[in-house]
């Protein structure tokens, strides 16, 4: 059974070409100075149409995370147990996303991450994140 693949929406579609092109694109609002997620006509905060679309530098901190045990449907059932995280974005702002594991780093609250993409199907790449060093590029 094939993954499950997001459908974008107006206000997500450069979100997601930007995926492709294996960056992470998010909403800047230029009347409140804050970064906004997920993508929408107008800013979260104060409701002005002023926002523009920025590049993140990929990096954040672990905020929170959960180790899945049971697949939510039978597409992931050969992926559990595995990590979902909420990450704290550099620029302000919040994903949430699978977190891949990588070596014998741990998995904790405070992390540093890194984002990077995973390919599903023949048009969507999906932000994953792991956990990175200090100084990892």
């Amino acid at each position: 059974m094939d993954k499950p693949t997001p459908k974008p929406t107006k206000e997500s579609s450069y979100y997601w070409e930007g995926c492709f092109e294996h960056e992470l694109r998010y909403q800047y609002c230029e009347n409140c100075d804050r970064a906004q997620f997920p993508p929408a006509t107008r800013c979260g905060n104060c409701h002005t149409s002023k926002i523009e679309w920025r590049k993140s530098e990929l990096r954040g901190t672990l905020h929170s995370f959960s180790l899945v045990h049971r697949a939510s449907t039978k597409a992931f059932v050969a992926d559990v147990p595995y990590y979902v995280g909420l990450i704290d974005m550099n620029e302000g702002f919040r994903i949430m996303t699978n977190i891949q594991p990588t070596g014998d780093r741990e998995i904790k609250t405070g992390a540093p991450v890194q984002i990077i993409f995973e390919k599903r199907g023949s048009a969507t790449v999906l932000p994953q994140a792991k956990i990175a060093t200090k100084t990892e590029d």
